[in-house]
């Protein structure tokens, strides 16, 4: 394809929301068909997110006439959702319950006039015929192709089952088939749903302020720049910047985190999250497809499409596994009359209850539902996993690295210790504030923070002759006398040295991994000001847990071996590594993944980016405010919040172990009913409800992931 052709391409491409699949196997017939809609270049189906992506020109009319298979309702993605239609009155489920209604009467019809009237006869026969309706047209479709799904498995088995006379099994294996598919289709839509409460989270309307006039505005029409106004108890609906108000957010929507935050001026704010309290007036700073929580769906959207390596694994597998079955179920229909004058009638019905059971209905489902559900309760606690495949690889490390700064710690240096010498200690924590307000240096503000946290007036405080001495700190003059704000080497060049027991305070301090600066006069040092990067309260029982569950751990950092050693000892790690440049990290990984296989690495997106990308699965802190976090990591945990890392984790492994369980429960209770034709006892209301079962067993083990919280 020429660039011209894929541009043309890119522009043409549309998506559109579909309702009625309830298979994979459907949505792949449907993605086909629309393949083979004149005008289209190529589609793709989004089966767990209910989308198709277009890419050329149709119309909604063509796109339900490719899906008239199964019913599919198409929509435009910008359009209204699809009203959902109660599970109880869906068309499918309707025929079912006729189909039913004639059973039983021909079931007593049956009792009373004999099996071989042709009263029961009929009723079983309109059964079938009802409730087996769409099924029969998609099995003659996929016979004249020689495809062979479960469609066309089932297909045979019925009509083999009315040629050779037995009716009322006929019709009870096309209700049991219709009543799991209606099973199938309820459970998937409960995974879907996950999905769509995140599509609900934030409003379609707005309040919006242009000039001195207040309108309502649909969100699509919400342009950068507009001034979006937030009442107490309201969801926001776009992203932005507030200018004016104070308030605070509940972001358990976006995050995950139940504890509002407070918001003022200039703080960043998030669609879908709620104002508890005041009034806001935000402007706005993305269009509605570039939001944080847009971003997300897409996201949650576009992982759950990707294909897990297990469910790549079945796919393969059924495509060898169903062409065998049919193979198989013709061997044993014919093979014991041909060979050995066995009995045709007996050997045909037990080579059609082989088609039954050999349906890869429960094989198929095992692996998407479970990834499809854990996608969506993660994404609903804060967690975005971007496939099937980080999914699977979270639940299987073995190690993981920790980048220290803005991971481990805060990442914002604070105030740890202020020691005074002489004087008043407000005193000199205003007179340090306000020397500091002067200088660029990041331990300035933690200075500067620390008096504003102890309600210290420093900016009324003259502050006269600033000047900086390059690397070593500032002096100024404050009520006409002279102060040093520093290092311990300023002063011990403007006293000569410092005295014993306050360098043995000093070394102290240095040894736990704090800096240490001075306060003091030319005739003497008034105060130490230690500062440190704050290690995070969570950080410590975090790796806790995860040495609890067998995962190494590792603390890569950039600052020295003290520092390092220190918050290393402190938080728990299993091991460290300090002096670090951003390669020097990206080679460790490389190092641990020699060792281990899987190896996560968690960062805050930026300069770890090459680390997060070399790891097995990358953890990226903080998605909700950084694009970079989004865009590098295959999971991020979007508040800044590291005990959100043993929860997923824990998810993974569930999901892992489910899907492990599904596939061997599904192959399993095939071959002990396959085992059964050995006797001769299996009967084809054994197969139906050993596919049934295994089908509806697997379905809902995956729902199980829906319930797996913090």
């Amino acid at each position: 394809m020429s660039d011209q052709q894929a541009k043309l391409s890119e522009q043409e491409m549309k998506t559109y929301r579909v309702q009625g699949f309830t298979c994979t196997s459907c949505a792949n017939i449907f993605e086909n068909n629309v393949k083979g809609i004149q005008g289209v270049e190529d589609a793709k189906v989004n089966f767990g997110a209910s989308k198709i992506y277009v890419h050329g020109s149709t119309t909604i009319e063509e796109l339900e006439k490719a899906g008239a298979f199964e019913n599919l309702k198409v929509r435009d993605e910008k359009e209204q959702k699809i009203e959902r239609e109660s599970f109880w009155k869906q068309k499918a489920n309707i025929k079912v319950y006729i189909s039913a209604v004639l059973l039983v009467m021909s079931w007593l019809l049956g009792e009373q006039y004999g099996e071989d009237h042709i009263l029961p006869m009929i009723g079983f026969a309109a059964a079938i015929l009802i409730g087996g309706y769409s099924l029969f047209i998609k099995g003659f479709k996929n016979l004249s192709r020689f495809k062979f799904d479960m469609n066309t498995l089932m297909t045979i088995a019925i009509l083999g089952a009315a040629v050779i006379g037995q009716w009322g099994e006929g019709a009870m294996v096309v209700i049991l088939f219709a009543i799991s598919e209606a099973l199938e289709r309820y459970s998937v839509d409960k995974a879907r749903q996950s999905i769509e409460s995140l599509m609900d989270i934030a409003p379609k309307e707005a309040l919006i302020r242009r000039g001195n006039e207040e309108m309502q505005v649909h969100v699509e029409d919400i342009l950068v720049g507009d001034i979006m106004i937030v009442k107490p108890g309201q969801k926001l609906a776009m992203d932005g910047t507030v200018i004016k108000g104070i308030s605070t957010l509940n972001q358990a929507a976006i995050t995950g985190e139940s504890v509002p935050v407070t918001k003022t001026i200039d703080n960043e704010v998030f669609a879908g999250t709620l104002n508890e309290e005041g009034l806001l007036e935000v402007k706005v700073t993305k269009k509605v497809e570039d939001t944080t929580i847009s971003k997300i769906i897409h996201l949650v959207e576009e992982a759950q499409a990707e294909r897990a390596p297990s469910q790549a694994f079945v796919d393969r597998f059924a495509q060898y596994y169903t062409p065998a079955i049919v193979v198989l179920a013709l061997l044993i229909a014919v093979v014991p009359p041909l060979l050995f004058g066995a009995d045709w009638s007996i050997w045909v019905y037990q080579g059609l209850a082989v088609l039954v059971v050999g349906c890869p209905c429960a094989l198929v489902v095992s692996t998407p539902v479970a990834v499809v559900t854990a996608i969506g309760n993660a994404a609903k606690n804060g967690v975005l996993i971007k496939g099937g495949i980080h999914l699977e690889e979270a639940g299987a490390l073995k190690a993981i690295a920790f980048d220290k700064t803005g991971t481990l710690t805060k990442g914002v240096p604070a105030v740890t210790d202020f020691i005074t010498y002489s004087g008043n200690e407000n005193e000199l924590m205003t007179i340090t504030a306000a020397i500091e307000k002067g200088s660029q240096h990041p331990l300035a503000s933690a200075i500067m923070r620390k008096a504003e946290e102890n309600r210290l007036n420093f900016n009324g405080v003259l502050v006269e002759d600033f000047q900086s001495i390059t690397g070593k700190g500032v002096k100024a003059k404050v009520n006409n006398e002279l102060y040093y704000v520093g290092s311990p080497n300023l002063f011990e060049e403007v006293h000569g040295s410092i005295e014993r027991n306050q360098e043995r305070q000093i070394n102290e301090m240095q040894s736990l991994g704090k800096t240490v600066m001075v306060l003091g006069t030319e005739q003497e040092i008034l105060s130490l000001i230690a500062v440190a990067d704050e290690i995070r309260e969570s950080s410590k029982e975090v790796i806790s847990k995860l040495n609890s569950i067998g995962i190494e751990t590792v603390m890569l950092t950039g600052d020295n071996q003290r520092t390092a050693a220190e918050i290393g000892k402190q938080v728990g790690v299993s091991d460290i590594k300090a002096d670090l440049l951003p390669e020097d990290k990206l080679n460790f990984i490389k190092v641990l993944r020699g060792k281990h296989k899987s190896v996560g690495m968690v960062g805050d997106g930026v300069n770890d980016a090459p680390a997060l990308a070399a790891s097995t699965v990358g953890v990226a802190m903080g998605g909700a405010g950084t694009d970079t976090a989004l865009e590098t990591a295959d999971i991020a945990l979007m508040s800044d919040d590291l005990s959100q890392l043993p929860y997923t984790i824990n998810l993974s492994r569930k999901a892992l172990a489910i899907i492990k369980q599904n596939i061997t429960f599904s192959l399993a209770i095939k071959l002990v009913a396959l085992l059964l034709v050995i006797p001769g006892w299996l009967t084809l209301w054994i197969a139906i409800f050993s596919d049934m079962g295994a089908t509806l067993l697997v379905t809902l083990n995956s729902l199980r992931l829906l319930k797996s919280k913090e």
